[in-house]
């Protein structure tokens, strides 16, 4: 009969219980037993970490420009749908402000162009391209996450 490691183990739990996995290698830290943590696995879930807060923060500050686009250049459904558009603005900006770090404003801010194009092919295809939406982002970050912008 043959005895795993601890290590071996965690590795095993990673496969069967993730949640139990992860308060498996906190207690380790906590603990200082920095050799026991199973570190191959721990790299790879702070990388999916990151990548899914990079995303939750793009996807929030999209809708936000989607609807901030509806909202100023869709003239023929402004009066049915403005209090639509502005609640959802204001809550994907509540999401996001929950979200927000200086890092991911930087990432952000990085990629505002590439955000606004895909925002912009989205409204363009919403409205059956009959809007003349700009071509490039009218607003900076700031204005995009001001809760009480609306262009």
């Amino acid at each position: 009969m043959s005895v795993i490691s601890n290590l071996e183990y965690l590795q095993q739990l990673y496969e069967i219980d993730d949640h139990e996995w992860l308060l498996a290698n906190i207690e380790l830290l906590k603990q200082r037993k920095f050799n026991d943590v199973d570190l191959e696995n721990l790299i790879e879930e702070l990388e999916s970490l990151a990548k899914r807060d990079k995303h939750q923060v793009k996807s929030l500050l999209e809708q936000i420009i989607r609807h901030l686009l509806l909202l100023n250049f869709w003239k023929s459904e402004y009066e049915k749908n403005k209090n639509h558009w502005r609640a959802e603005i204001r809550s994907f900006r509540i999401q996001l402000k929950d979200r927000l770090t200086t890092n991911l404003s930087n990432y952000l801010s990085s990629i505002l162009a590439d955000i606004y194009h895909d925002a912009l092919g989205y409204v363009q295809e919403k409205t059956g391209f009959t809007v003349s939406f700009p071509s490039e982002c009218p607003h900076t970050l700031e204005q995009l996450l001001d809760v009480d912008f609306l262009g």
